[in-house]
């Protein structure tokens, strides 16, 4: 239990809160509030749009599936179905992070794109292991893949998982969970062209084995751009410092302001995808430095690291015994 020497906190968070509880940029008990963060790209259009393709696509290559009697075309079409799922989940996950702050969740809903990042990485494990599988049996019992009608749906395949791919190519370094929609669909805009390249290799060579080697190769390089995606959603839904941060330097640039002698009790976690909160406190012997010096710590915690959610306990004196066992509780 930290023991504090004043009662001054500081808060900045998004003005929807704020409203939420009908005050804004106001100050009462000892606290500072300012709503001061940058609200996350609305990709609602470019996910309506990249559900609509896929589910007509799966619709097409079922149907030629049937009429050719092709079961590669049956169970890719099954296979794309998991892309509706994916971007259905990343969907839900954004929509739900608009829902506004409630007594029990008060900061909404905003976790839920984790979660959704989280799934989507998940899923696109699952569907590397069908891959890697099906290649498998396939170099035991190599078979040619199933004439022209499936190079040419594999091609539209292409295009329609490229297509969509790139509705999210603008969000995928800011925001993991828009990343983990953009990564399934490049996936399967590239298990489709090997598809594509593997039927015309065969047709050339007549050496079948192309075709599951090709689709390891296609594997491995899914799983290089994959795993960071997972291990990067598995460390912000356990509220792991979101990558790109460095809390070295963030109590680096805490303890170079003037008047500060000792940070201690720093954390930072992630909210959502977009947005990080981070709460930490500041021994300043000389005495309270004012709101503008705290309003100046939280712009700079922003403009510098991206935390738009900052909260400030300052504290006259520093109480050692405290700060140990909070370190050791960590």
């Amino acid at each position: 239990m930290t023991q504090h020497r004043t009662g001054h906190h500081t808060h900045a968070h998004p003005g929807s809160r704020d409203a939420a509880h009908g005050h804004h940029g106001h100050r009462h008990h000892g606290h500072g509030h300012q709503g001061h963060v940058h609200a996350p790209a609305d990709f609602g259009r470019a996910f309506a749009i990249g559900i609509t393709l896929n589910i007509l696509f799966v619709a097409v290559e079922a149907v030629f599936g049937f009429l050719s009697g092709s079961v590669a075309l049956l169970a890719d079409a099954g296979h794309n179905l998991s892309d509706v799922l994916g971007l259905g989940v990343a969907w839900a996950g954004a929509a739900l992070a608009k829902k506004p702050p409630s007594r029990r969740f008060t900061y909404g809903l905003r976790g839920s794109t984790i979660l959704a990042a989280l799934a989507n990485a998940l899923l696109l494990m699952v569907a590397l292991g069908a891959i890697v599988l099906e290649a498998a049996q396939r170099i035991g019992d190599p078979h040619p893949v199933a004439g022209r009608t499936v190079m040419a749906v594999a091609a539209a395949g292409v295009a329609v998982n490229l297509a969509t791919a790139l509705l999210f190519a603008r969000g995928r370094k800011g925001d993991i969970n828009i990343r983990g929609a953009y990564l399934h669909m490049a996936a399967d805009a590239g298990v489709s062209a090997a598809v594509v390249v593997a039927g015309l290799l065969i047709l050339t060579t007549g050496m079948t084995w192309i075709d599951p080697v090709v689709s390891l190769v296609v594997a491995a390089v899914i799983f290089w751009n994959s795993w960071g995606l997972l291990k990067e959603a598995l460390a912000l839904s356990l509220g792991g410092v979101p990558a790109g941060i460095d809390p070295e330097a963030v109590e680096g640039a805490l303890a170079a302001l003037p008047g500060i002698s000792a940070v201690h009790d720093l954390h930072i976690w992630p909210m959502s995808t977009t947005e990080t909160v981070m709460t930490a406190h500041l021994v300043m012997p000389g005495g309270h430095p004012g709101d503008a010096f705290l309003h100046d710590v939280q712009h700079l915690m922003e403009d510098r690291f991206g935390i738009g959610h900052v909260t400030l306990q300052i504290e006259l004196i520093g109480d050692s015994r405290c700060h140990m066992q909070a370190d050791d509780a960590v």
